[in-house]
This record gives structure tokens, sequence and C-alpha cells, in this order.
């Protein structure tokens, strides 16, 4: 699944081809992803110009002057923008055709979503999709003394915490798993055992992490490409994801991988004590 590297990628991405520019028509072939895309997209986008994208977690955020268009690339989602368009795959389910060329949404398996929000009604951020995100990484706001405060009392691990978003939005599986390397604190520690320092450390970890891997156009492991079709290399350079019983590139001990909900984690028993 995309996280955040990697729909900022996207973003950043698109916004040559994107902003400014006016929508002439959507061509929606499946209306049916996670939810439906409205009936009306046609009529709330033609002639609409995008006057920015932006990102919230892992949703990104075109804005218009009437509304903003929402856009979650679910499990195998991409965003591609065809300056010469190509006859649309199976999955290619709608087009945002502009002057200069076609923004593509691709979804094999449907778990996306587009959806409109109206300046008429409630505010952006209290829509039900972006209400209860937590902080965003790169924020001000997310310092060590948030951090302690998010895990006092917390009594499940703190990779859990990370992914559950509560404390700060998208740190997902992979970027866990090498933040807390670099921070030095196993996985499987209590939430609400870390120190402060420790707090801090983390901190500077998630946003190392995070920064490292939108310069190398984040992760694709299986779907995950660009604005333009490029796949990403951070897992080129992973510290331990996806290295069970490699050796650590810092004290050679092998890498350990345990399964906790379905989801991997890796660690190394003597770095992470």
């Amino acid at each position: 699944m995309p996280e955040l590297p990697e729909v900022e990628v996207v973003r950043r991405g698109l916004q040559a081809s994107v902003l400014g520019r006016a929508v002439r028509r959507v061509e929606v072939r499946q209306p049916r992803l996670r939810w439906p895309i409205p009936d009306d997209l046609n009529l709330r986008l033609a002639d609409a110009t995008a006057l920015a994208i932006e990102r919230r977690s892992k949703y990104l955020l075109f804005r218009f002057p009437r509304g903003t268009l929402i856009v979650h690339l679910g499990m195998s989602g991409s965003l591609q923008f065809q300056t010469l368009p190509q006859p649309p795959g199976r999955h290619d389910h709608v087009d945002l055709v502009f002057e200069h060329g076609v923004l593509r949404y691709c979804d094999p398996r449907r778990f996306g979503a587009m959806l409109w929000h109206d300046n008429e009604g409630e505010p952006l951020e209290r829509h039900p999709l972006l209400a209860r995100l937590g902080i965003e990484p790169f924020s001000d706001g997310f310092d060590a003394q948030h951090l302690y405060r998010a895990t006092r009392g917390r009594t499940l691990s703190i990779k859990q915490l990370l992914l559950s978003g509560a404390a700060v939005v998208g740190v997902g599986n992979i970027y866990a798993s090498e933040s807390l390397f670099r921070a030095r604190i196993r996985p499987s520690t209590p939430a609400g055992r870390l120190s402060r320092r420790r707090c801090a450390a983390l901190v500077d970890a998630i946003r190392q992490t995070l920064a490292e891997s939108i310069e190398r156009g984040g992760s694709s492991l299986r779907d995950f490409v660009d604005s333009e079709g490029r796949s990403g290399y951070f897992q080129l350079d992973c510290l331990v994801y996806g290295r069970a019983s490699q050796p650590c590139r810092h004290c050679a001990t092998p890498i350990r991988l345990s399964r906790d909900q379905q989801r991997s984690t890796f660690w190394c028993p003597v770095c992470q004590r």
C-alpha cells in the first residue's frame, strides 16, 4: 500500500503538469471503488482550474475553486499524467482530461477512493476521512513532548502505536521498522515505557526515514509507481525491512523477523535491546 512518502512523491510529481490547468472533462469507466465515485463529478470539475495539490496523511487533496477532490490510492492505485494518452487498460478507471494531457487513475484492487468535498459544506478538515487523522510527521507540533504524551499509559507495542496513526500519520510498516531501528528501540517495547529521551530519538528517526524515502522516490515492493510510471528505490537501502536472517549492517547479527496481526516486523536483537 502506498504510504506517506509514496503519496508525497506523487503529489510533487503532478504539480508541474496539473497546477494552473483546467479540467476539460472527467471520464469515469468504473465508479465502484472503495466508495462510489460521485455521479456529478464531471459537472463539478468541468472547466475547473487546479489551484493546489496538497497531502494529508495518505490522501491527495486537489483544490479547485468550488471544492476539493479527495483521492486515496488504496492498496494498488496509481495516478499518472500522460501527455500522449494511451487507450485505457482494464484497471484504468478514471481520466481527468486536461487540454495538454490526461491524469489517469488506475486501481487493480479498487480499494482506493475519489470523492468530492464542496466548499459550501463544512471545512475540509472536518471531512469524515480527515477529521480523526493524527499529526503530520513534518509539522512543528510533532516533537518529543507530543510523542511522550501520546505514549503515556499505553500498553500496546510502540510499533503498533505508530501503525495506528494515533500518535503520528504516515508511518507504515516499512517505515516503522526502519525508524525504530534507527532509534535503537525494539518494536515490541510497550509504548508507555518510552522515556522522553527515547521519544526524541524516535521523532528524529521517523522524520529522517520518511525524508530519505521521499528523496529516493518512495518504496516499490509491489505496485507503486510515481506520476511518470517510475518505481521508487528506498527499499534497496533498508537497514532491516525485508532483510530477515541477513547480517545487521551495524553489528552483523542476523536480522530477526516476527509477525503481529499479519504484519512483518524486522529488527536487530543487539542494536535494539
